[in-house]
């Protein structure tokens, strides 16, 4: 095969696959074949994602941190706010989709915790024995992540007293406000006042030797001399590239919450199975971003990566969603289960605890990972 040829086939086979994808989900779709379109549509979501990633890494990389970590965070939690809402809208339909948006929005937060930040640290791990990350950025995270947590026990705790679901929903939107408010104050802190805390402040001997070696020998950056065409576009196209992607997944998104309902039913697969498909269809751009920098010595940007989109999804996805929903005439209220809110808090604690020192190994990932595999499976009978 000619080498250009192949260049070009590693550069865009992802928008190939997910534009070619997401048409025969449609055309699947039409024919009545439920299943393919929903696989169909699973596939291409998931494939123009990576492009949406990798062109938010593109812009990342010009904007610099924290500024970066934001547009990789947000370019994945747009898309799962999509993903949720259109499946949300199927509750007209069916009511117990409810349940599985609920789902989505906790396994949001334990793939990103728990895949994203545990394989991450596992395929670091192994490449380097010990990797740094400034902990000032670990710790700021994980108390945002147990407040905006905790603030959700709220709604849960009360419908088991005699309050009717009117109080129900009244304290949902106020919980939804107030994760609205502290979102507010953490923009300001994170890039304002404390930017700092969110910086890289060391890197392993590794990382600096082979930056001293690459210097000596005069290698040259391969992004210089890249043919990747957003590359070499501007950072405001970048983002209109990134919002027609987006936009491209909401169609994609449609077929796949239209079937995927009816499939879910038809097989009677639990709400938390279902949430974890969601969410790690939306999350996996992040993970092969993550990894990668994982194993280029780049751990800090992974913890600002994992907690940054956990911190996201929680205290901006819910809000937004509580006034889609709104404004949809839905009545969505935010009383999660035990099981979810017990594994979320088990999940920050566990996080809390492997990045509290500021160096990460290989057996903190295993930990997490081990930890994903009990959930699933607990949610898949739950």
């Amino acid at each position: 095969m000619d080498r250009r040829i192949r260049y070009f086939i590693e550069d865009y086979w992802d928008i190939f696959i997910g534009i070619c994808s997401i048409g025969l989900a449609f055309f699947f779709h039409h024919q009545g074949e439920g299943m393919f379109a929903t696989v169909s549509a699973a596939v291409g979501i998931a494939a123009l994602s990576l492009t949406v990633a990798e062109v938010a890494d593109i812009l990342s990389e010009r904007l610099h941190e924290p500024y970066g970590s934001f547009v990789l965070t947000f370019s994945a939690v747009v898309v799962e706010i999509i993903l949720l809402y259109v499946i949300l809208l199927e509750v007209r339909h069916s009511p117990d989709v409810l349940e599985t948006v609920k789902g989505g929005i906790i396994s949001a937060v334990i793939v990103d915790l728990n895949v994203l930040l545990g394989l991450s640290v596992f395929v670091g791990g192994l490449a380097f024995a010990q990797q740094q990350h400034n902990k000032e950025t670990s710790s700021a995270y994980s108390t945002v992540l147990f407040v905006s947590s905790s603030a959700l026990l709220v709604p849960g705790l009360l419908s088991h007293t005699n309050h009717g679901s009117e109080a129900l929903t009244q304290v949902s939107h106020l919980i939804a406000g107030v994760l609205l408010l502290f979102y507010i104050i953490i923009f300001i802190f994170q890039t304002r006042t404390h930017t700092h805390f969110f910086k890289a402040t060391a890197r392993s001997r590794f990382f600096r030797l082979k930056r001293k070696l690459a210097e000596e020998e005069g290698e040259v950056d391969e992004n210089e001399n890249s043919d990747y065409i957003f590359e070499h576009l501007s950072t405001a196209i970048n983002f209109i590239v990134i919002f027609l992607l987006i936009g491209i997944i909401a169609f994609g998104a449609e077929v796949f919450a239209g079937d995927g309902v009816k499939i879910a039913k038809e097989y009677g697969i639990s709400a938390g199975i279902a949430g974890l498909v969601i969410a790690i269809i939306s999350v996996s751009p992040e993970i092969f971003t993550a990894v990668r920098a994982a194993r280029n010595d780049q751990i800090q940007r992974v913890v600002n990566i994992a907690m940054g989109a956990s911190t996201v999804s929680i205290i901006l996805t819910v809000p937004i969603l509580m006034m889609l929903a709104y404004f949809s005439g839905i009545n969505l209220t935010l009383d999660f289960n035990p099981l979810q809110i017990g594994a979320l808090l088990l999940t920050i604690l566990l996080v809390w605890k492997t990045t509290e020192e500021g160096e990460t190994n290989y057996f903190e990932g295993a930990s997490h990972m081990m930890f994903f595999l009990a959930y699933a499976i607990i949610a898949a009978y739950y």
